[in-house]
């Protein structure tokens, strides 16, 4: 167990610095590492957060931890219906389509090329029970923004190199 640690120690602080802006030490690097370290509960815990200026305007700032032991002692089944939601190509499209603000059904129609207006509410409608979409307005559709930050953790995490 000890030797598997080292090694995860070890691989993170060899990827960081890929990640990071030139000419950081890794130190500085893992900046929020280092705070998370400082301000975790014993046993560890996870974070995410992130500051983002959206394409279509505005800026979204998000942060959520929680304590290692809490998410081990969760029943991971729980989130199921909103993972399956993220599993279809066309909703990750839906997504996108829509942060960059296309947000009328019509307007993602067109803007996918992938099916009729019905297939398009199917994925709208999974979307929405998930809470990825909120429609305030009858047609109209967007992110939730304490979504936003969320979903491009999701999507960091799936292209993270293995």
């Amino acid at each position: 167990m000890e030797q598997a640690v080292a090694t995860l120690t070890s691989s993170a602080g060899t990827l960081a610095p890929a990640a990071a802006r030139p000419g950081l030490s890794p130190e500085e690097a893992l900046w929020a590492l280092e705070g998370l370290r400082t301000r975790a509960p014993e046993g560890g815990a996870v974070l995410y957060t992130g500051v983002v200026d959206l394409p279509a305007g505005g800026t979204v700032q998000w942060q959520y931890g929680r304590a290692a032991s809490d998410v081990f002692e969760q029943d991971w089944a729980e989130q199921a219906v909103v993972l399956t939601a993220l599993g279809h190509p066309v909703r990750l499209q839906i997504l996108h389509a829509v942060l960059r603000g296309t947000a009328t059904v019509a307007a993602l129609v067109e803007a996918l090329e992938s099916g009729t207006s019905g297939q398009v509410y199917h994925h709208l409608k999974e979307l929405t029970a998930a809470g990825w979409l909120t429609s305030g307005k009858r047609g109209v559709y967007e992110v939730p923004a304490a979504r936003i930050v969320p979903l491009l953790a999701i999507l960091v995490a799936a292209g993270t190199p293995g």
